[in-house]
């Protein structure tokens, strides 16, 4: 595990708030990174698609996507997700923990558990 966490996320967003109090009660010293002020590099996110696929690291349910013409929203594959993703990185699962050796996307209190114990 690297030294502290990254969270990776916006801070409104209601998902990323509890994830941070969860962390936060727990006493876990973390970074965060704001995709709205600092974006997101290809790479990194080409990384999480390879490690976690682009189903689970591009977020279908959001508005953001749902808004996007019928076009844009046929025919994904890893490199069409990363193209949405980077120019939108709203569309980017929330949030995603880095822990140096894996990543976590999205926030349920047993996978934060099990990964910190």
């Amino acid at each position: 595990m690297a030294d502290r966490p990254t969270l990776y996320g916006i801070p409104n967003c209601d998902t990323i708030k509890k994830a941070r109090k969860w962390l936060e009660d727990k006493g876990i010293v973390y970074e965060f990174h704001d995709y709205k002020k600092a974006g997101i590099d290809a790479d990194r996110l080409r990384g999480w698609v390879a490690e976690l696929g682009w189903e689970t690291v591009l977020n279908r349910a959001g508005t953001t996507f749902r808004k996007l013409p019928d076009a844009d929203r046929e025919n994904i594959d890893a490199d069409k997700a990363v193209a949405l993703m980077l120019a939108n990185p709203s569309m980017i699962k929330r949030p995603v923990l880095d822990l140096g050796d894996r990543r976590i996307a999205g926030f349920k209190a047993e996978n934060y558990e099990s990964a910190f114990s």
